[in-house]
């Protein structure tokens, strides 16, 4: 009977050693230190971030087995912080791998280490490492030698917003993949209502779907829920209705409907969530000199005011952003509320 494979919890649990093969790869890069660079971080250590665990380094000789395997799980965590602070570690090296590294590096910040995130193009093309074990302490060595490059990581506060904008933007592009399935539904059906009216998704697309999906045939009545905004008549709107009904598109357009229905209340939802964490962010004042004066010239034709995106939140967020910047961003060619929201949640204020 085959041997059950152990999972990483319960190898970890009964505290293996590591194997004869990783100690001899690892004693061999211990051996070449490079004593000729100079030391920039002489109390670093490397993390090879996986999965289901890490490998840690610290200095040869710090300890009798200076490389330690421990866990993903929060214990763990724990336990590799008091580990590392009991050997005198200042600074710690780990690599953006997938997003395992963020509870590390939450846990090691929270610890008071100062952390290196760093890009793994930065040290994978360089020869010799076979091995997790290895990997950690071929970052620390790096990392000693001050050879690795941090990457950028925002304030939590932004790190909050930053969230909540991406699970948005997530969000409305799954809105608008919704629309799509709705035309295409619509025109499988030969109902040409995309052909009278520039947006399905609006008030006057979204009224007829519900009403063809309550039951509603008559081209007539339906083109009745016209928008006194449409461009296109009665007559166009109900010349565009007259399509050969199927049940099991209609059901299918239903499914749909339903979950973009549901897709605007998380939309909504997320607005209101992220409207606290903007108002929690400090308000900046800039003093007119800091900023420099244009150079005088011809007079500028006043721009057209932009048009207020789509997709825009329900709240004033422009309003939002000249408080927490201090500058009005807006007034920059070619940059709407939307892209100037994105600038803040990847990069804050600073």
């Amino acid at each position: 009977m085959a041997k059950r494979k152990m999972s990483t919890f319960e190898r970890l649990r009964r505290g293996e050693r590591l194997g004869r093969r990783e100690r001899k790869v690892l004693e061999r890069c211990l051996q070449a230190e490079g004593p000729e660079l100079e030391i920039v971080h002489p109390h670093a250590a490397g993390i090879d971030v996986g999965s289901k665990s890490h490998f840690v380094g610290i200095k040869p000789g710090s300890c009798e087995q200076p490389v330690q395997e421990f866990g993903s799980w929060t214990a763990d965590l724990k336990r590799m912080v008091a580990w590392l602070k009991s050997h005198g570690v200042k600074t710690v090296a780990i690599q953006s791998t997938g997003v395992y590294w963020i509870a590390l590096y939450e846990e090691l910040e929270q610890a008071g280490f100062e952390v290196y995130l760093v890009n793994a193009r930065g040290s994978k093309n360089l020869p010799g490492r076979k091995s997790d074990v290895q990997e950690c302490q071929w970052l620390r060595k790096l990392h000693t030698y001050g050879l690795l490059r941090n990457s950028f990581r925002p304030p939590e506060e932004i790190r909050a917003l930053r969230t909540l904008w991406r699970l948005r933007e997530r969000q409305v592009r799954e809105a608008a993949r919704a629309i799509e399935q709705m035309q295409k539904a619509l025109t499988t059906m030969n109902v040409q209502l995309a052909n009278a009216v520039s947006d399905i998704s609006g008030a006057t697309g979204l009224a007829i779907i519900r009403a063809i999906l309550a039951g509603e045939r008559d081209p007539g009545r339906l083109a009745k829920l016209r928008d006194r905004r449409v461009e296109a008549s009665e007559a166009e709107i109900a010349h565009s209705l007259e399509g050969n009904w199927r049940d099991h598109v209609l059901f299918e357009l239903q499914q749909v409907l339903e979950g973009y229905d549901f897709l605007g209340r998380q939309i909504a939802r997320c607005d209101e969530e992220l409207q606290k964490y903007m108002a929690a962010l400090p308000q900046r004042e800039v003093s007119p000199t800091s900023t420099p004066a244009l150079a005088a010239g011809p007079a500028r034709k006043r721009a057209r005011p932009k048009r207020k995106s789509k997709h825009a939140p329900g709240f004033d967020l422009a309003a939002e952003l000249r408080r927490i910047t201090g500058v009005d961003l807006l007034s920059i060619d070619g940059i709407n509320v939307m892209t100037a929201q994105t600038i803040l949640s990847e990069l804050g204020t600073d």
